[in-house]
């Protein structure tokens, strides 16, 4: 009988042995199927990261942000600058004299707040925009398209003023989202 309480015991110590070897192999699966997952998620988490740095999905992200503060339903606030009389590049013709270009323009703001920070930050605003705006030419500012694109010039100078550029993980400067939604002419003539 002293037997036949070994041989159960002898088999029972084996599968012990194998169940433990069997452990210990799918404990190192698993550790390294997690550190793969790991690696993995990190790795597009990364190039999540570099996405966000484009250019594009910046400027998408900021107009984004635009329309969400319009759906605010608060009023809009306008602040109207002096009017800007500049003289404009020289043209390639000889025969045009010399042009220039008198414009006034209002500034739709995000909320009332941004009035203050603006007029505080006056003379440097009215500063960048005379030289920005005296180093057009008149066949720029012709066509809408011009007209639009001198909009978004002017609000991306003022909101480099107000809130500075950051730079991405890439170094390039990423524009601000600043407190001017809008530049609108109120008037705008070239001679």
């Amino acid at each position: 009988m002293a037997k036949d309480n070994d041989t159960p015991e002898t088999p029972a110590k084996k599968g012990g042995k194998k169940n433990m070897i069997l452990a210990i192999g799918l404990f190192f699966l698993i550790a390294i199927l997690a550190a793969a997952v790991v690696f993995l998620m990190s790795k597009g988490q990364d190039e999540e990261g570099e996405e966000a740095d484009d250019e594009e999905v910046a400027a998408e992200q900021a107009k984004q942000k635009r329309k969400d503060k319009k759906k605010d339903d608060k009023p809009p606030v306008f602040v109207a600058l002096d009017p800007f009389t500049v003289n404009l590049q020289p043209s390639d013709d000889p025969m045009v004299g010399d042009q220039y270009l008198q414009v006034v323009i209002s500034l739709e703001l995000d909320d009332f707040s941004s009035e203050l920070e603006l007029k505080n930050q006056l003379p440097r605003i009215k500063n960048d925009l005379t030289i920005f705006l005296s180093s057009k030419n008149a066949e720029e500012l012709k066509s809408s398209d011009g007209k639009a694109k001198l909009a978004d010039d002017i609000r991306d100078k003022i909101n480099v003023v107000l809130n500075p550029p950051v730079k991405n993980r890439k170094g390039q400067l990423i524009p601000p989202d600043g407190p001017v939604l809008a530049v609108l002419f109120t008037s705008f003539i070239v001679q």
